[in-house]
């Protein structure tokens, strides 16, 4: 997958972003557990998972 696209969906959609990279698993249990807490934070996670 495309690293721009996978960093714009960190951006806009973060689960989505984790799922395609990481798979479904911890990292994206953790990331919608982020987004329903925080926007900012889930953003981060996805980023440093895709990065």
């Amino acid at each position: 997958m495309n690293k721009l696209l996978l960093v714009l969906l960190s951006i806009l959609l973060p689960p989505l972003a984790v799922y395609l990279k990481a798979g479904a698993g911890k990292q994206l249990v953790l990331n919608i557990v982020l987004v329903f807490l925080f926007w900012v934070p889930a953003v981060i996670h996805a980023l440093l998972v895709v990065l």
